[in-house]
């Protein structure tokens, strides 16, 4: 069985798809993932998955968009998939389509998102709800949901042309909660070189945000709350970049303008790899997004004891139980967000509540190995001609 998961950037198969991956190709599925390979790492790597670099742009580029289906028909006939696995919004319709043309047996696309959301104005809305359903529809065989909300409007209007209801999986999101974020496995002395290098003082309340640098996620709003607040005894990181593919000047701008300031409670770390070091020693963890699809990294956040500050929006609502681990906020709206902030501040009690609460969650509900597994039941069931 070989089974081809396309993405846009590595980023998705490097994070996003690892533990999948992985796990297929220790199962014994032949596992090739196609993506533009912007670090070049090795074609072949350590676990056996083989690695193809395919220019794959993250918005419509009419010209480079055909190049991109030309290449991955060319390279779907040459390696013959059983299996064509798509994600993130271009890459899945380009994906589809070449695997359309290319005549593959089975092509499942996870929507870690739908485009289409509710704070779109009605006719960009109705435009991709358009573009995900006909596509659904015509070139898709499975439709994988991370979110419950996205799962009940591919039900409820029919996305698929079948009525097989096993072939709609509502797979939620997950993390590895038995090593990387396992609250109890944190290294101490990490954490400790971590506080002297940011001069972190007993008592400090910790934000922390982490996402890509970007307007859609709200981090300009964070800013501004922050300069609302009124308890003086804080400390903020910023955890992220801006993908070059989708450089964000406005916000660039503005954000060189704050680290210009260099206000010691706002630290800009860029991209890190130790993000769960720096969510156990956080408190709160805010992401005031406009759009997401089931946030991982809010999961993150929960499984290391944040209690969370998140946008009423899909996946953010599903995670985030208002005053029970956190608070659901209104799109734009610093100073809510400020207020938030400033009533965990004053009631430390609350805060250790909802900490508490976010932890169990977690566990409860975010295992990245029932989430690979629901997808390996699906690739095992399709091996067997079920």
């Amino acid at each position: 069985m070989r089974i081809m998961q396309i993405a846009a950037i590595e980023m998705t198969h490097k994070k996003l798809l690892r533990n999948l991956n992985e796990t297929c190709a220790r199962k014994g599925f032949d596992v090739h993932c196609v993506s533009k390979m912007e670090h070049h790492f090795d074609m072949v790597s350590k676990e056996g998955i083989v690695y193809h670099n395919i220019n794959i742009d993250r918005d419509i580029k009419v010209f480079n968009n055909i190049k991109t289906v030309f290449h991955l028909v060319k390279l779907m006939k040459q390696e013959k998939p059983n299996i064509v696995h798509v994600h993130t919004p271009v890459a899945a319709v380009l994906g589809r389509l070449a695997a359309k043309i290319a005549k593959i047996p089975t092509v499942i696309y996870t929507a870690h998102g739908f485009y289409f959301h509710d704070g779109m104005p009605r006719s960009r809305y109705y435009f991709y709800f358009f573009i995900e359903k006909l596509m659904a529809r015509l070139f898709t065989d499975y439709l994988f949901t991370q979110s419950k909300e996205d799962y009940e409007v591919a039900i409820r209007h029919n996305f698929l042309s079948h009525k097989n209801a096993h072939h709609y999986r509502w797979i939620s999101n997950g993390i590895d909660l038995k090593d990387k974020f396992n609250y109890d496995k944190v290294n101490q002395q990490d954490i400790k070189r971590l506080k002297q290098q940011h001069n972190i003082k007993k008592g400090e309340l910790i934000i922390t945000f982490i996402g890509r640098l970007v307007e859609e996620k709200g981090i300009i709003d964070l800013l501004g709350a922050i300069e609302k607040v009124k308890h003086q005894n804080i400390k903020v990181f910023i955890i992220g970049d801006t993908h070059q593919s989708e450089r964000d000047t406005t916000t660039v701008n503005t954000l060189e303008k704050y680290k210009k300031q260099k206000q010691h409670n706002i630290i800009f770390t860029g991209s890190i790899d130790n993000i769960n070091d720096y969510l156990y020693l956080s408190d709160i963890f805010c992401l005031p997004s406009y759009r997401e699809g089931m946030p991982r990294s809010i999961i993150e956040a929960m499984a290391m004891k944040n209690a969370i500050i998140a946008t009423n929006i899909r996946g953010c609502r599903e995670e985030v139980v208002d005053n029970v681990n956190g608070y659901i906020v209104p799109i734009s709206a610093p100073q809510y967000i400020a207020t938030k902030i400033d009533a965990l501040a004053n009631n430390p009690k609350l805060l250790a509540e909802f900490k508490d609460r976010s932890h169990e969650f977690a566990h409860k509900y975010y295992d990245e190995h029932q989430v690979v597994q629901q997808q390996i039941e699906v690739f095992e069931q399709l091996q067997k001609g079920e």
